[in-house]
């Protein structure tokens, strides 16, 4: 199988290693992968911010750089949500609606592709240490994830889970609405935060790169000794 590699802005420009380790996932799995470096934002954060002009621009730049018919793999369901959601919408009064809508088809986020679409929920993983995971919202409300990331996690040789309260619940980041409204933010991250560090976790781990550097942002802040890590980077370790 050959797919094209989405990489979102926030682990593009802030952890690159993410993309990195899912190549290397990749490899091991024999999963040829095609890297446009030409790529840029699928236009999500322009959209939300209902600057839907500007976004249906970047999204027209989007759908011309995965041009063809291979699956999109995305690092992120907040990214992967929005096209296979939004597309249809923003260019619903367009002459390219059909095309928009035959394009959300084919994205995919990572543990969706890897457990629903390629039937592989052992990766031969082994990286040793207790980890909560985090449910992103939009991972579970806009794209639809259910167990996918679990049930690779549940097969990491060394890996203990344990569940958080609340695990479903915002980080506080939400985007624009972290700056927005930054007192409101902090109160739902510290609590997400201290959610975790009660069940004992060494790390916290997810879906979303954006809900990890916010969650990263106030551990360091405050000097706490938990961590976070995306979910490609425990995947890809040990092999």
């Amino acid at each position: 199988m050959k797919i094209d590699l989405f990489v979102p802005c926030f682990i593009d420009q802030l952890y690159p290693e993410i993309a990195f380790n899912t190549m290397k996932l990749f490899k091991k799995l024999m999963i040829d992968v095609e890297y446009n470096p030409e790529q840029t934002c699928c236009g999500q954060p322009a959209f939300n911010s209902g600057f839907w002009s500007e976004s249906r621009e970047v999204a027209t730049k989007f759908m011309s750089d995965f041009a063809g018919e291979r699956i999109i793999v995305s690092l992120s369901a907040s990214c992967g949500g929005f096209i296979k959601n939004k597309y249809p919408v923003l260019f619903k009064e367009s002459e390219k609606h059909e095309e928009a809508v035959k394009f959300s088809t084919r994205v995919f986020e990572l543990t969706d592709f890897l457990v629903n679409k390629c039937k592989i929920n052992n990766t031969d993983s082994e990286f040793s240490a207790r980890i909560t995971f985090h449910d992103a919202c939009s991972a579970i409300r806009e794209y639809g994830l259910k167990n996918e990331a679990r049930t690779l996690l549940n097969n990491v040789k060394g890996l203990e889970i344990i569940e958080m309260e609340e695990s479903d619940v915002c980080c506080g980041f939400g985007g624009a609405f972290s700056a927005k409204f930054d007192a409101i933010s902090t109160a739902m991250v510290e609590r997400k935060v201290n959610n975790a560090i009660k069940t004992g976790a060494e790390y916290i781990v997810s879906t979303e790169a954006s809900c990890l550097m916010n969650m990263e942002s106030y551990i360091k802040k405050q000097k706490l000794s938990i961590k976070t890590m995306h979910i490609a980077n425990i995947l890809a370790s040990g092999i």
